[in-house]
């Protein structure tokens, strides 16, 4: 596996769906390169912190753009 193929795929290591084999490259490929370590650290850190927003947090600026992203994203 090499970086941009494990970029491709944290989602849905992080919410457990890899198969097997591949959780196991994913995690090999993690245990070598510190670049995608750090890029994993950075998410799960991403993640962590804005689970604890709350909506009122949030400015109605910043919810439209994520929103905007969000969608952009899914097109």
């Amino acid at each position: 596996m090499n970086c941009s193929q494990l970029v491709e795929l944290v989602t849905e290591y992080l919410e457990g769906a890899l198969p097997r084999d591949r959780r196991a490259r994913f995690e090999e490929h993690l245990r070598g390169c510190d670049g995608c370590t750090a890029y994993m650290a950075q998410f799960e850190t991403t993640i962590r912190l804005t689970g604890m927003l709350t909506e009122e947090q949030v400015s109605p600026q910043a919810r439209q753009a994520l929103l905007g992203a969000f969608r952009a994203w899914n097109a």
